[in-house]
């Protein structure tokens, strides 16, 4: 009880000593150099013993009888709560250790390439607290699949408790432009990472690059899939969805990844629409966080009512609190991703969750996550937005 009562104490002092004195300071650093300064201090992190045993005591919070699940249709992986970490974060799975201790259950790294990527030209990232949300145009920024796959197969023979997955897209240059060379950059980034990692989400949908988003087609897709399951992976496959498809549209390119050795779907990526929102014209880029949420969450639930049976969900997009992790599991999804919410609240933010989850869940009558699932899905896929 004493060391629960003291963790619990911990957690809500770094939410508060974060939110009030840590995040005005490191928000008057560009947000290019705070996320590389935040990228190498959690690197560093995970190397110091002294500081990952404090991480990991001042952290934990696990409630596997009301958190936990196995996944059947997604490779059989046992996830001890539905919290991780979405790719965008971290491009080249550096920072595995501390963020197993924060206490997520898996991770997205990357998206990587078949070859190094440079990215789009600086600033990658413009802060929008008014909005909850950071304006993103990194372009794949990345080291290529043949130093990637190397770290993050060291992550995951280590790692205990985090599923490591890696994102893989292809590279953002005029070679991979053309259709064919694009798929075959996915195929040699997937064959690379074959059995080294608990799983692979394919990126088809990162708007910040070069010739836009050509697998997002019906047809397109088809031929994608078609060749990577030619490779056939040991683990399961997600696929990252766009955010700015209509139902029907969206739809199409479901019923395309049902065909395939597809276990999986990421919904969503970033947001391109900015309407009602006063951005600066040339600010380059798409919208992480809150402008995400009302369009992340229909079609997680229209995706949970059609193809819940065959598809495991992960819900990404507007995620900060307890309350939002819990609407996108009543909305259908299996998991629930979270990148954003780290800039703005914290690394306590996630056992906040947790803890949040394990309250509502009793609130409500459950006795596991599970039980929740898709509870909300039809309101929330008939309501307007």
């Amino acid at each position: 009880m004493y060391n629960s009562s003291m963790r619990y104490f911990l957690q809500g002092c770094a939410l508060f000593f974060y939110k009030h004195l840590v995040k005005p300071i490191l928000f008057k650093i560009k947000p290019d150099k705070m996320h590389d300064l935040m990228i190498k201090f959690a690197s560093w992190a995970g190397r110091n013993r002294l500081f990952s045993w404090f991480i990991k005591y001042s952290m934990t919070f696990e409630n596997e009888e009301m958190l936990g699940q196995k996944l059947d249709n997604f490779g059989g992986l046992y996830f001890r709560n539905p919290i991780g970490l979405g790719a965008g974060f971290d491009k080249n799975a550096v920072t595995a250790s501390p963020i197993e201790r924060i206490g997520f259950s898996y991770a997205a790294f990357g998206s990587t390439t078949g070859r190094m990527c440079p990215g789009n030209p600086r600033p990658w990232f413009h802060r929008l607290p008014e909005y909850k949300s950071l304006m993103i145009n990194v372009g794949l920024a990345n080291e290529g699949v043949d130093v990637v796959a190397k770290t993050v197969s060291s992550a995951n023979s280590v790692s205990k408790t985090l599923n490591v997955g890696q994102s893989i897209a292809r590279t953002n240059d005029k070679i991979a432009a053309d259709d064919k060379e694009g798929i075959q950059d996915y195929v040699y980034s997937l064959q690379k990472l074959n059995g080294k990692t608990a799983f692979i989400e394919v990126n088809i949908s990162c708007p910040n690059t070069f010739k836009g988003e050509p697998f997002t087609d019906e047809k397109r897709l088809d031929q994608l899939l078609t060749e990577l399951d030619k490779v056939n992976p040991s683990q399961p496959i997600t696929l990252k969805m766009p955010s700015d498809k209509s139902w029907e549209d969206f739809k199409s390119l479901l019923e395309v990844a049902i065909r395939h050795n597809v276990q999986g779907v990421t919904i969503a990526n970033l947001r391109k629409d900015r309407v009602g929102m006063e951005i600066p014209d040339d600010w380059k880029g798409n919208l992480s966080g809150k402008p995400t949420w009302d369009r992340s969450n229909y079609l997680v639930a229209k995706t949970y009512l059609e193809y819940g049976d065959k598809l495991t969900i992960m819900g990404l997009g507007g995620v900060f609190t307890a309350e939002d992790a819990y609407q996108k599991i009543k909305a259908g999804a299996d998991l629930v991703s979270v990148v954003t919410a780290l800039m703005f609240e914290g690394p306590a933010a996630v056992p906040s969750i947790k803890r949040g989850l394990v309250k509502l869940l009793k609130q409500d009558g459950y006795l596991n996550i599970s039980e929740a699932r898709g509870v909300e899905a039809e309101k929330i896929a008939n309501k307007e937005i």
